[in-house]
């Protein structure tokens, strides 16, 4: 063989190698590293960088679920139904307040970071990712400094079933980030929901089963919050922090059939999103 042919051939290799797709763990390091990125600019552009910039993310939740516990624990009984006041309150109001903060940020999302999607490795569900994360982290870490302080202070117990606790916050997390997907994309399509979204968030408050366990609730109107994946994540946790004091309605089934569903449908209504999105 001639000298001169190995060379283009060695050649066409190389070339082949580099334009090579990437494998499936490669693909999501890359993205993760979008993500990540995201989230940092997301802190810099929400808080900056004076004062106690990106500490803000633990205590703009810590100032909203601390408050509510503090006014609750001071203007009702000490004990309710045989529970104590703070220890619902912060089973509750943490995984509200993570809801509520999550459908916040996503509603009209796209619009407001469209610059980003001129960067081809940045998608809609990425931008939605990062906002969702944000919010959850912030919550779950203010949870805990919430929960070990009123643990500290005396006015609740630590739970009995900690694994129990973990994995009703994980439900509430996973139906955190199916809703903000179905959320995102539904505002962008519609201003009209948009505009109707705080008032909607409101309204379905009761839906929640933040202050009230589904056991307390006549019998005919349970149905209300056992078809609530948000109220039967909260029945989790309480279940796991007050264990036998409680009887909690909710179906570890029905949790995963349902924030697996609304995850299928955030990210479909996602990836069809880009052409209505206003490119700024």
């Amino acid at each position: 063989m001639p000298y001169n042919n190995v060379f283009p051939v060695s050649g066409s290799r190389r070339s082949a190698s580099r334009h090579r797709s990437p494998s499936l763990f490669q693909a999501f390091i890359t993205q993760w590293r979008v993500i990540h990125a995201l989230i940092m600019r997301e802190i810099h552009t929400r808080y900056g960088r004076e004062n106690i910039g990106f500490l803000w993310v633990i205590g703009e939740p810590i100032l909203f679920c601390a408050g509510v516990a503090i006014v609750w624990t001071a203007i009702r009984p000490s004990h309710e139904h045989g529970l104590q006041m703070t220890a619902m309150v912060v089973t509750g109001y943490v995984p509200l307040t993570m809801w509520r903060h999550a459908v916040q940020r996503a509603t009209k999302a796209y619009a407001v970071n469209s610059s980003l999607l001129f960067h081809q490795l940045v998608t809609p569900l990425d931008i939605i990712l990062a906002r969702t994360t944000l919010e959850v982290l912030g919550t779950i870490l203010a949870g805990v400094l919430v929960l070990f302080g009123s643990i500290f202070l005396g006015y609740m117990q630590s739970p009995v079933n900690w694994a129990q606790v973990y994995l009703g916050v994980g439900f509430v997390v996973y139906f955190c980030y199916g809703f903000s997907l179905i959320v995102a994309a539904l505002t962008e399509r519609s201003d009209l929901l948009e505009k109707a979204m705080s008032i909607l968030s409101y309204l379905s408050l009761p839906l929640s089963g933040a202050f009230t366990m589904t056991e307390w609730l006549p019998a005919r109107y349970r149905f209300f919050l056992e078809y609530s994946p948000l109220a039967n994540g909260i029945e989790m946790i309480r279940a796991g922090e007050f264990g036998i004091g409680v009887v909690p309605h909710y179906s570890v089934v029905f949790l995963i059939f349902s924030c697996t569903f609304q995850m299928i449908i955030g990210i479909y209504l996602s990836l069809k999103i880009r052409p209505h999105i206003e490119l700024a």
